[in-house]
């Protein structure tokens, strides 16, 4: 999630109740090494080297950044999980983050990335964790200085949303607007630096905050920002993993300075945060991240125009932050219509003919497609969500989606073998109220430098809300069905060449799809509260495992496999691991 439920009134409040949404020791467990190439996911599925205190020879397929690949169609390669025996899926291990750390708070969407056997994972408080991916032994544990969680609550949210690996280091973005680089095999730290040394204004006061999990590539640590509702200004930009200093000569800004252009007469700074991963193309170097609403949200009255970059993917040279191409989905938005999720690079069957697209799917209820070079349109808003969003008044409009989407921060997936695209979505409406003017706008009592525009207001009591997964046929823009699920999707989809996509809900449940014929296959009911984040898929020594991060008041990490263990919503089922000495 990205924004302080308390201030936009019932409706995330009850989001809120659901996701409660906030969260060193080395033992003769296997240590991670640096990746072979390098670069943790330029071959997230090759690596045959040993780390140390493995076996010689022990041979791994990785999960090497958020989205599997840096294209981030979350696809991962592996056969051995299908729909014949997913019944014998079953928990190989679990750990309860309280339990090894009293700190861990509640929350949890964080996506796990596991390099050589071991997988990394943050916290809602942004701790790390390291765990031997087949054992559960803790390895390595960091936490901030108590001193520097202690300023986490000025932001109104404290998620965060996993690690990037790359050079022997793991890499982590702090709520209060810190690069965190840690010793990949140790957990030590290694540098610690402000962003707002780099980018002047970038803290806490100013709205500003980071949740986004950072993307490792050539070299370089590629971050967005978070606080866009907060009336910020939002950017992307390029660190040196070496030593953290800037890798551009300027941050890319999504929306021009205060003061300038369609910001001439406002107040704010304009919005426009990149709060989750950009997708890079590593044949053409070419960066792809997608932008979210302007500032104030729901009042556009000082804002005229179309506020371009906002609500829009931009294209720009991945070495040089320059820009090559930007669509915007929603011009001057009024409805908070993010492009939330990160988006996907695809080769794909578009219009029976192979071309190289880039899609995304909006908090608009709306899914886009272009041509990855040029940034023509090929699928211009197809929808998967009810639409209705009359503009906003003081007195408040039902529109849908609601705040929450659409498609949210959730990841889709792509199935070459269909063709299809999975969508994770969110049927839930929202009754917001426009402020009469820049001032009502304002809310300065909230953390950072709200700028809601200004509040919502109660849902009728007979709304239902739920969630859907849309799979869409690239080749023809169609959707080829789209099935319900008890909750609104808000953790996102995996997927493998088994023809098996991987999703969890808001009540602890993890479930297997049949991607072809749309029928979910298996479900397996953890002891977490809810799952916000997708899984992440690897082997060691050719077997398959699965792990999910929990969130709610049960932060956990779990590992299934085939022949685990299938006791079902067992408080501490399989639970593993212990507390140990940390490094600060």
């Amino acid at each position: 999630m990205k924004k302080s439920y308390a201030a936009v009134g019932a409706v995330l409040a009850a989001s809120l109740a659901l996701s409660a949404c906030s969260g060193k020791d080395n033992n003769n467990t296997a240590s991670p090494s640096p990746s072979a190439s390098g670069s943790a996911s330029a071959s997230p599925t090759a690596s045959a080297s040993a780390s140390a205190g493995s076996v010689t020879g022990t041979s791994f397929e990785n999960w090497g950044t958020y989205g599997f690949d840096l294209k981030n169609t979350r696809h991962a390669p592996y056969k051995e999980i299908t729909a014949d025996n997913v019944n014998d899926l079953g928990i190989v291990w679990s750990a309860d983050l309280k339990t090894l750390d009293k700190d861990v708070k509640n929350g949890n969407q964080a996506y796990p990335v596991v390099i050589d056997g071991v997988i990394y994972i943050t916290t809602s408080g942004n701790q790390v964790f390291a765990f031997d991916a087949v054992t559960g032994n803790q390895i390595w544990h960091w936490k901030p200085s108590p001193e520097q969680a202690a300023t986490f609550s000025k932001s109104g949210i404290i998620a965060n949303r996993g690690v990037a690996v790359g050079e022997g280091k793991v890499f982590m973005l702090t709520i209060d607007n810190q690069i965190v680089s840690l010793d990949q095999k140790t957990g030590e730290l290694v540098k610690m630096v402000k962003i707002a040394d780099s980018i002047e204004g970038v803290t806490l006061e100013n709205g500003y905050y980071e949740t986004t999990a950072p993307v490792y590539y050539k070299g370089n640590i590629y971050i967005g920002s978070s606080g866009g509702d907060n009336g910020v200004r939002g950017f992307v930009n390029a660190y040196k993993a070496s030593d953290l200093s800037p890798a551009w000569d300027a941050p890319f800004w999504t929306v021009p300075p205060k003061g300038q252009d369609w910001l001439a007469n406002s107040k704010f700074q304009g919005g426009g945060a990149v709060w989750n991963p950009p997708a890079i193309d590593e044949e053409t170097g070419i960066m792809y991240f997608a932008v979210g609403n302007p500032a104030p949200d729901f009042y556009g009255e000082d804002r005229p125009g179309a506020n371009p970059y906002t609500d829009s993917v931009v294209a720009v040279e991945a070495a040089t932050g320059k820009l090559i191409w930007a669509k915007q989905e929603i011009s001057h938005d009024l409805w908070d219509y993010d492009a939330a999720a990160s988006p996907m690079i695809l080769n794909a069957t578009v219009k029976g003919k192979q071309q190289k697209i880039v899609v995304e799917g909006g908090k608009s209820g709306q899914w886009f497609a272009w041509d990855a070079k040029t940034g023509d349109v090929v699928w211009d808003g197809i929808p998967f969500a009810k639409i209705s969003h009359p503009n906003p008044t003081p007195e408040g409009v039902l529109v849908y989606p609601g705040v929450l989407g659409g498609e949210n921060y959730a990841p889709e997936t792509y199935d070459p073998a269909t063709n299809y695209v999975l969508i994770p979505g969110v049927e839930q409406p929202a009754l917001i109220k426009s402020a009469k003017n820049q001032d009502e706008a304002a809310t300065p009592d909230m953390p950072g430098a709200m700028a809601f525009g200004t509040t919502m207001g109660e849902l009728p009591a007979d709304v239902e809300t739920f969630g859907t997964i849309t799979a869409m046929d690239v080749n023809t823009g169609k959707q080829a069905y789209q099935i319900k699920t008890k909750d609104p999707q808000r953790g996102g989809l995996t997927s493998t060449d088994a023809g098996i996509a991987f999703f969890g809900e808001l009540d602890g449940k993890i479930n297997a799809l049949d991607i072809k014929g749309g029928k979910v296959i298996w479900s397996f009911q953890t002891a977490g509260d809810n799952i916000q984040a997708a899984p992440a898929v690897f082997t060691v020594d050719g077997k398959q495992y699965i792990t999910f991060t929990s969130g709610g008041t049960k932060p956990k990490v779990y590992v299934f496999a085939l022949g685990g263990d299938k006791t079902q919503g067992k408080e501490g089922a399989a639970d593993t691991g212990s507390a140990h000495s940390e490094k600060k």
